[in-house]
């Protein structure tokens, strides 16, 4: 929203130009791209209740799949560099080929980077299995290259309330040695060296690790010869409030 309402007038221009409006919207538009500031309060607004309907219930979810792909992006990076974390992005519609990478774009068309980088954003509400976005007319600016995030599609149900399942796992949770395997994720661990701090067998925390992952509190990504727990943005939200520390 700030960006929004800090945006010059050529950039609204220039997002707006290319947008159809039925007739009844072109006054309005023509407010917004001239920078009215009424007008982008107003789309402001409007883009707040529209996030509150469409993102902010799938958000913790969402957020955790996020989180999941920088920990396997960031293994693919230590096992194998640029060259296999490139190779790994959505093939076939995204190809490596050194030094070049295609992407699909609607014309044909080549982008040189000079130095300003890739930026490469996961995404969770894209309609499109990857995209390309770039602006021909800032050179300042990296081109993004969008790429999906999900494993599985998002279900939500609703800012403050959780479905039954969610409830029934999170009870499983409560616990002094579970609360502590939670904690543990917190800075990325291993399921030995989860045994080791919980002091329990490896077979424990395994199972520790189960729960966890299965309600959506920490991920798990292999790394190597052994896998990689994390803890996902809803375990940070229990450890905050507190919950899981109850014995």
């Amino acid at each position: 929203m700030d960006n929004l309402l800090h945006a010059s007038v050529s950039q609204l221009r220039r997002e707006i130009e290319y947008l159809d409006f039925r007739p009844g919207q072109l006054p309005w538009a023509r407010r917004v791209a001239e920078g009215d500031r009424d007008a982008l309060r107003e789309l402001a607004k409007a883009l707040r209740a529209c996030h509150r309907l469409t993102v902010e219930p799938y958000w913790d979810r969402g957020r955790s799949e996020l989180v999941a792909l920088s920990t396997r992006s960031a293994s693919l990076m230590l096992e194998g560099g640029v060259d296999l974390l490139l190779r790994s992005i959505c093939a076939p519609q995204v190809r490596w080929r050194p030094p070049v990478l295609e992407a699909p774009y609607p014309r044909r068309v080549d982008v040189h980077l000079q130095g300003r980088g890739l930026i490469i954003t996961p995404t969770v509400f894209s309609k499109h299995p990857v995209s390309f976005l770039w602006d021909p007319l800032d050179t300042a600016q990296p081109p993004r290259l969008t790429v999906p995030a999900l494993r599985r599609p998002l279900t939500g149900t609703g800012a403050a309330e959780s479905d039954g399942a969610t409830v029934r796992n999170l009870e499983s949770l409560l616990g002094r040695t579970r609360a502590a395997a939670l904690r543990v994720t917190a800075e990325g661990c291993t399921t030995s060296e989860l045994a080791r701090r919980l002091n329990v067998t490896a077979a424990a925390a395994s199972q520790h690790a189960t729960v966890l992952r299965d309600t959506g509190l920490i991920t798990t990504s292999r790394r190597g010869g052994s896998v990689l727990h994390l803890i996902t943005p809803l375990g940070l939200a229990l450890l905050w409030t507190g919950a899981p520390t109850q014995p």
